[in-house]
Order: structure tokens, then sequence, then C-alpha cells
């Protein structure tokens, strides 16, 4: 059965909260799926679709500090999370074997840059689509729907953003959630790297709060219940896609014709059982895909 509320993806998180610790570590672990491989696909010459597949390797942009979305533990060969497993499912339909993807660490502030220079063909890393960003990059999907929430320390008295007035609240530079942080209310915004950086600045007592999308701060706090904790409701709508490069708008076809299929074979539904699904709860119901331009 779906589930088909506005933030299912984000409610189907949420239990990850009131796992074991020894839940929040199964993340390090590899998920086993075994996604179709295209044998020999076929592409019109000259598409970057034809230049991936002859090559037999693809470059991912993927993050590799956040828990259940995209994570790569200290000594593992690759990342693993529900971003990672979209990868594989892509790669796949390229013709290419998880073992032939290159998976490139990519933070929120380098996502546009890594796909303008070629440093990667995709980044999938909890990347928000927005007007914005679509100016100069090309956004496919979304693939996955949550929205933005609070971290704070477990005694905190914060419950959510009507509680921030005058707080230091840290999240990503260049990243959707810190600018809606700054817009919306009256906070003294901190900006780092990686929400990694943030989390132990919520630990250490020079923030108040850590703020980004629901899903990724239930990660962290899964991994640490008895210091931190999720508050307040969703007080935006985030709706992660695809990242590619604007040079090759032919991607998008290909990456929505994917996803789709992806959505009615089950693939989609096995990435997210392997990953934000862990603790039993039951498969979200898939976004509506944007049309391509």
């Amino acid at each position: 059965m779906k589930i088909s509320t506005r933030f299912a993806a984000l409610g189907a998180a949420a239990l990850l909260t009131l796992a074991a610790c020894g839940d929040a570590g199964s993340e390090n672990e590899a998920a086993d799926n075994d996604y179709e491989v295209v044998d020999s696909p076929k592409f019109d010459d000259g598409t970057r679709m034809a230049e991936i597949a002859e090559a037999g390797k693809v470059k991912i942009g993927v993050k590799f500090d956040q828990p259940g979305i995209g994570f790569k533990a200290a000594g593992s060969d690759e990342p693993t999370g529900f971003d990672p497993e979209m990868g594989k499912i892509i790669a796949g339909q390229l013709g290419i074997e998880p073992k032939d993807i290159e998976w490139v660490e990519t933070i929120s502030d380098n996502r546009e840059p890594f796909l303008q220079n070629g440093t990667v063909d995709f980044v999938i890393a909890s990347y928000s689509i927005t007007d914005e960003r679509r100016q100069v990059v090309g956004q496919a999907g979304p693939y996955y729907l949550t929205g933005q929430q609070l971290l704070v320390a477990a005694d905190s008295d914060i419950t959510g953003p009507e509680d921030l007035k005058g707080q230091k609240v840290c999240s990503v530079t260049g990243s959707t959630p810190i600018k809606t942080i700054e817009e919306k209310y009256d906070v003294t915004p901190a900006g780092f790297d990686t929400y990694s950086e943030c989390v132990e600045q919520l630990k250490n007592g020079s923030v108040d709060a850590v703020t980004t999308d629901g899903s990724i701060l239930l990660g962290y706090a899964a991994q640490d219940p008895d210091a931190l904790k999720v508050v307040g409701e969703p007080f935006s709508e985030e709706r992660y896609g695809i990242g590619y490069s604007k040079d090759s708008p032919e991607l998008c076809t290909f990456l929505n014709d994917t996803l789709t299929k992806a959505f009615e074979d089950g693939a989609w539904e096995d990435a997210f059982d392997a990953t934000l699904g862990k603790s039993g709860n039951e498969v979200p119901e898939a976004p509506k895909l944007d049309a391509c331009a």
C-alpha cells in the first residue's frame, strides 16, 4: 500500500530516529540490490548518453556525509544511501555496471561547478530543484520529496522555526536551506562546507540548531539519539533532482524515462527500502516528474 501525503517520503524516514544505534550503523553497509544493466544500449549518435555508454564508465557526484542519503564510511570502497542507489539505476540504463561508476564526493557549494566543468556526468546529492539552479544546469526529476526541519541538542528548548529568533543556525554554504532560513527567520546564519561540520558545531555548543532537509537530519539524529533530536514540522518542500550539464539537454528525457521505468518496475522502491526504508517503513508514492523543457 502506497503512502500519498505531501511529505510521505519524510514521514517514512522519520522512524529512523527511533531506530537503535545499530540500525543507524547499518547505513554503512552497501545495498545488495541487483538493478538492471542494459546489454549494449542504443542511443542516437552524438548524444551524451551514447558517449557515456561507449566509454563504459560514468562519474557521479554524491554526498559522503549524509547517512541514509549519501554516506561513505572510513575504509569503505563506495558510498551508501538512497542517492548512490539511484546512481546505480541510472548507470545500468547506460549499460554500466556498479563497479564502473566513479563516485565523486560533492558538497553543496560545488554541485553546479562540477556539472559545468565536466568533473562529473551527474549530480545526485540531495540536490533540490530550483528555478535559479535550472538557469545554469539541468535538473531532472524530482525523484524524492522531503522538507526542511531543525536538528537541535536533546535538551534544547527549540521546538520549531518560531523559536529561532536571535539564534545561531548552521547549514551548508550554497544550499537551499541556508537561503530559506536567512530569508524567512531572524537568525544568525553560520555556513559550513558540509552538514557533518554543522553537526559538530551543534554538539560543541557553537550553534543552536542545524537546518536542512528532514531526511538528512533524521540520519544524524539516529546516529546519536541521546545527544540530538529533530524538532518541528517541515517548513519547506524540497524536491530532489538529478543534475546534468545544460550542454546536453537530451539527458533530461533519458533521465525522466529512466526514473519512470524505475517507478514502474520496482527499482526505485527497492532503492528506498534498502536505505531510508530500513526501519520497515512503506515506500512513499513516487513523485510526479517535471516535464523536460
